[in-house]
C-alpha cells in the first residue's frame, strides 16, 4: 500500500458512516457506536466512562463536563486494543 493509499484509507469509511458519526469529536455513546460500527469493538459508554476515571481508555477531550472524543484517538485506540494480525493461533503474538 503507497503513502497516499494509506493516507486515504480513513475517508473510505467515512462515507459509510451516518452523518451522526462523522463529526471530528464524538460524545460517549456516538464514541461507543464509531468504535462498533467502525472497527467492530463492542464497547458499552458506560465501559468508556468507567474506563475514562480507571484509565486504559481512548483519550478525550472536556467541553465542560461533557467527554469529547476525537476519532483519530478512538481509531489510534482500538488499533492497539486488536493488536498486531496473526497467522494462525499458534502464532505467539511477539
Amino acid at each position: 500500500m503507497t503513502d497516499l493509499e494509506t493516507r486515504a484509507a480513513p475517508a473510505t469509511h467515512e462515507l459509510c458512516l451516518p452523518p451522526a458519526l462523522r463529526k471530528p469529536r464524538l460524545r460517549r455513546w456516538e464514541a461507543s457506536e464509531y468504535l462498533g460500527t467502525v472497527h467492530g469493538l463492542t464497547v458499552a459508554p458506560a465501559t468508556l466512562a468507567k474506563l475514562a476515571s480507571v484509565g486504559g481508555g481512548p483519550s478525550y477531550n472536556r467541553a465542560n463536563r461533557t467527554p469529547l472524543y476525537p476519532t483519530e484517538e478512538l481509531d489510534r485506540w482500538a488499533a492497539a486494543r486488536l493488536g498486531r494480525l496473526r497467522q494462525s493461533t499458534s502464532d505467539a503474538g511477539e
